[in-house]
């Protein structure tokens, strides 16, 4: 569960980056944004502050780059970090949304 201060924004943002998106039938405090076989469920907390909340998710995608360059394209708010290669053979970016959650992926080296 991912905490945010805006749950309709942070749903908007999540769609930017390809996740279908839902709220919560009893209102804007709770939603879902779910590509693939990932599900992200965000909460609203009153006193989230980026610079010390941060919940960490990681995802094991196909292509690490790919979804560096879609991501970063997307216009959306937040940092980007450029996939990099790993001493235990992955290939990692990540992405860090406003709120202060992160968001890390990575793809397999190739053999």
């Amino acid at each position: 569960m991912l905490p945010t201060r805006d749950v309709p924004a942070a749903l908007a943002r999540y769609e930017r980056l390809g996740f279908d998106v839902s709220v919560y039938d009893g209102g804007d405090f709770y939603g879902y944004a779910s590509r693939g076989a990932v599900s992200l469920h965000l909460s609203r907390v009153e006193n989230v502050n980026p610079k010390t909340t941060l919940v960490s998710v990681y995802v094991y995608v196909s292509d690490a780059d790919a979804l560096h360059t879609e991501w970063s394209s997307s216009g959306v708010e937040g940092r980007f970090h450029q996939p990099a290669d790993t001493d235990y053979g992955l290939r990692e970016g990540a992405y860090v949304d406003p709120d202060g959650n992160l968001l890390r992926y990575g793809s397999p080296l190739p053999r």
